[in-house]
């Protein structure tokens, strides 16, 4: 499974940025996606999934600032970042597992940085 994520970038305090994660398997409806997200010197932590039902997840820290939606004819996640904070500043990774499935995957990662 091969993940590409893109559409991080530098960003002021408040603004907004879309990643967008698009996979080459075959049947993009069952696996359940994601992002997480790893900051310097921190371990890699969730911040949002969707189900292969579209059932959603988030963080706490990124609840009613962050969307994550999918587009299962495109093969693809979004991650809608909003009111973004210093905070946010990390390396965003997609994720991706098939259902009934253990194994996870990963994407290559994408920087997303605030200032302040």
């Amino acid at each position: 499974v091969q993940l590409q994520a893109s559409g991080g970038g530098l960003v002021q305090a408040g603004g907004s940025l879309r990643l967008s994660c698009v996979t080459s398997v075959a049947t993009f409806s069952n696996y359940a996606m994601g992002w997480y997200r790893q900051a310097p010197g921190k371990q890699r932590e969730l911040v949002a999934t969707i189900s292969s039902g579209g059932n959603t997840n988030y963080a706490d820290s990124v609840k009613g600032r962050f969307t994550i939606s999918r587009d299962n004819a495109k093969n693809t996640v979004y991650l809608q970042m909003s009111s973004l904070k210093p905070e946010d500043t990390a390396v965003y990774y997609c994720w991706s597992r098939r259902r009934f499935s253990s194994a996870d995957h990963w994407g290559q990662g994408t920087q997303v940085t605030v200032s302040s």
